[in-house]
């Protein structure tokens, strides 16, 4: 059985609002939070990361993507279904703005953590365009797979932490049997709509996250759109215990 985790709302002047899942990296381990987030303006400064890697995921439906700049003199856009992952490990410092004025920039703000010999690793970032992004269609079922892999389709990025992210979209009715292999860590944050995981329901506004532990033998989680269309992620890795 799962472990029920809940979200914190956070909300930071007019322009950023967000899910988020933080204080609990030990259940949740390799990662160390993620905030499910909606930005409309500037919000943070230039901020200084280290020991550890944050990853930006810019949802399909974002009005617009994400202007990205950093100390590494990277200077690029994160176009919405496109994925950038920042290895800070020895330090780097860091800006992300909505592209355009105006709009809307739905996304994930992934951290996660890196395994003792790598923490002071010299910063680099990774990028992936949203037309690299392998996609699955199974029966209803659309799932992008921006990081890891899944039934024999992998994304192209190779972090320095092994994870995987699947953004899963699911027509009514439809339904998903996900293999968790051993040793795998897991849990699902609700995007839109109500799915059922496990036959239990999870919606956006009940701001609960079922987390799976890892487990020494093979595994499967069933997935199921009982009330309409939903949205999903499922995050996986193992853990580092570090």
């Amino acid at each position: 059985m799962p472990t029920i985790v809940q979200l914190q709302r956070a909300n930071h002047g007019g322009h950023f609002r967000a899910f988020g899942l933080r204080g609990v990296a030990r259940l949740i381990d390799p990662f160390l939070g993620v905030d499910h987030a909606w930005m409309g303006g500037p919000t943070f400064p230039p901020h200084a990361h280290a020991g550890f890697s944050a990853v930006s995921y810019v949802f399909l439906d974002s009005e617009t993507g994400l202007a990205n700049r950093d100390s590494l003199g990277t200077n690029n856009l994160i176009q919405p279904g496109g994925l950038h992952w920042a290895t800070a490990g020895s330090g780097m410092v860091h800006e992300e703005v909505p592209a355009e004025p105006g709009k809307t920039v739905h996304s994930l703000q992934i951290f996660v953590n890196l395994a003792p010999p790598l923490r002071q690793v010299a910063p680099s970032v990774l990028s992936l365009e949203p037309l690299d992004v392998p996609v699955l269609p199974q029966d209803g079922v659309k799932i992008r797979i921006p990081l890891g892999h899944f039934a024999g389709q992998r994304s192209p990025l190779r972090p320095p932490t092994e994870v995987a992210l699947l953004d899963i979209s699911m027509e009514a009715s439809s339904e998903l049997r996900v293999p968790v292999a051993p040793g795998q860590c897991v849990f699902l944050m609700p995007i839109h709509g109500a799915t059922h995981i496990d036959g239990t329901p999870y919606a956006l506004d009940a701001l609960r996250v079922p987390v799976y532990p890892a487990q020494a033998e093979e595994h499967w989680i069933h997935l199921r759109a009982e009330q309409g269309a939903s949205k999903i992620v499922l995050f996986s890795g193992a853990p580092l215990q570090a």
